[in-house]
């Protein structure tokens, strides 16, 4: 099978290049999962998405696609210089329960988010706790080659090792500050500032409520460990495309890279992706604000989840993009639009083979350059204005909704309560004729009455019983 072409910036290489996996039609994808201490904000979100819909053009694009993604419930701290306190620790204390509680009720809910916004779940789940022996025993080999210590109680990645470590990034180590998102004090165990932390033991955190036995004591791993050992596990050594949000470039994806090849002794991954920052007003979205924009609020405020998946499409995922109500709104109007455009087309006409070709070519080309999901977008316009029968704009529309996945062929919501309501007032009107029929004219009053109750007003013509609503 032909694949269509596919070309995408890799922070790799700081350049857009072909996509070419390491066996031909394969695809093996890692994403970073959250880290399950609270809810996912609208910027998180922004990921998946855009993460979903890499997934679903290189499945568009033909290849059989294994997509793997953990869920951190261990071991993330609230700093990048692994000190602070354990994220999830700080979610039980915020709301008084253990850690595991906390853990599967939000794990829960950014899954019920995801549904709601139509972004697939990934074909393996693996969650930080189920894997501490694969921890384990990638950190023992570490220590074996030479690549790790043990200072204080804790055991480190050595990145004075490497030949290369700043591969993501453009950092230099005399730029480096102490802590990529927050302002924290320097861990004096470390041999060099660039080092982090593989295992923690009871030395450190002694409040720590998940812990487990290991070599070097009881305790618990650290976050870079977790991606690096679970990928390994469910994707073997040689990965083709690792996705993430970009403020994991350094230092969460930087590390990942340099604990894998030194404990596999090969390049690990060819290709990464990553999504740019969505801004509010106030700068870059965070949890640690204490206020923060989830999908639940954006539903209470009237906007349904797929018109926050469609603003995302309309921006570039490497480019910044600045969330405001007003945009939201305009994208509200053209969704509900869009959606009454493609739902009502019927499979009328014939499949006009030749005539729908250009327009598959335009969306795989748009998807195919770096993902040009606003191009994508213009294109599904483009077949509604086209000349082609209903038949062939149906058919193209449903196809390219298994990437843009916006529920373009369902009913809108309101035409559905609407031919409910329809539905209703019609059956009530047959049982009032009825009535009259039979010349119970107390029950056929009951029903006039009962839907004047409901808002519904019946008027009796010439051409027969009509209805408006009040």
């Amino acid at each position: 099978m032909t694949m269509r072409a596919i070309n995408l910036y890799n922070t790799l290489t700081k350049k857009i290049e072909p996509f070419v996996p390491n066996e031909a039609g394969k695809v093996k994808m890692y994403t970073c999962g959250p880290t399950v201490y609270h809810f996912a904000h609208i910027g998180n979100l922004r990921s998946y998405i855009m993460e979903d819909v890499l997934e679903k053009t290189l499945r568009y694009a033909g290849y059989d696609v294994k997509r793997v993604m953990n869920i951190t419930d261990v071991g993330h701290l609230s700093s990048d210089a692994d000190s602070g306190e354990d994220k999830m620790l700080t979610g039980a204390k915020r709301e008084h329960k253990t850690v595991m509680e906390i853990a599967e009720f939000y794990r829960n809910a950014f899954f019920d988010d995801c549904k709601k916004l139509n972004v697939k779940t990934p074909d393996v789940v693996e969650p930080a706790t189920n894997c501490i022996a694969e921890f384990i025993t990638m950190i023992e080999a570490l220590l074996k080659k030479g690549y790790a210590y043990m200072a204080g109680g804790n055991v480190y990645f050595n990145t004075e090792k490497l030949e290369q470590y700043y591969v993501l990034s453009n950092q230099k180590e005399d730029d480096l500050m102490v802590g990529a998102r927050d302002d924290v004090e320097e861990d004096s165990n470390k041999r060099n500032k660039t080092d982090f932390v593989l295992w923690f033991t009871k030395s450190k955190f002694d409040d720590q409520e998940l812990k487990w036995e290991s070599p070097w004591g009881t305790g618990y791993p650290g976050w870079h460990i977790e991606c690096s050992a679970i990928s390994i596990k469910h994707l073997g050594e040689r990965l083709d495309i690792h996705c993430g949000g970009v403020d994991n470039i350094f230092p969460h994806h930087t590390n990942e890279i340099a604990q894998s090849e030194a404990y596999l002794g090969h390049k690990w991954c060819n290709y990464w992706f990553h999504i740019l920052h969505l801004n509010d007003s106030t700068g870059k979205m965070s949890k640690s604000k204490g206020d923060f924009l989830t999908l639940s609020l954006l539903e209470e405020k009237g906007y349904s989840p797929l018109v926050y998946r469609m603003f995302c499409l309309q921006s570039h995922y490497r480019k910044p993009l600045l969330f405001n109500y007003e945009v939201l709104d305009n994208v509200k109007s053209s969704y509900e639009k869009l959606r009454k455009k493609t739902s009502s087309l019927k499979n009328e006409g014939e499949l006009q083979a030749e005539q729908m070709l250009p327009f598959q070519e335009a969306f795989a080309q748009a998807l195919g350059s770096d993902m040009n999901t606003s191009q994508a977008l213009t294109v599904v316009y483009d077949v509604l204005k086209s000349d082609l029968d209903d038949a062939g704009k149906k058919a193209l529309v449903e196809e390219f909704d298994k990437v843009l996945s916006l529920d373009l062929m369902e009913e809108p919501e309101k035409e559905k309560a609407d031919g409910s309501l329809a539905a209703y007032v019609e059956e009530m009107i047959g049982q009032r004729q009825a009535a009259r029929k039979e010349k119970d004219f107390a029950k056929a009053d009951a029903i006039r009455q009962e839907l004047l109750e409901k808002g519904i007003e019946i008027k009796d013509t010439r051409e027969g019983t009509v209805w408006n609503l009040l």
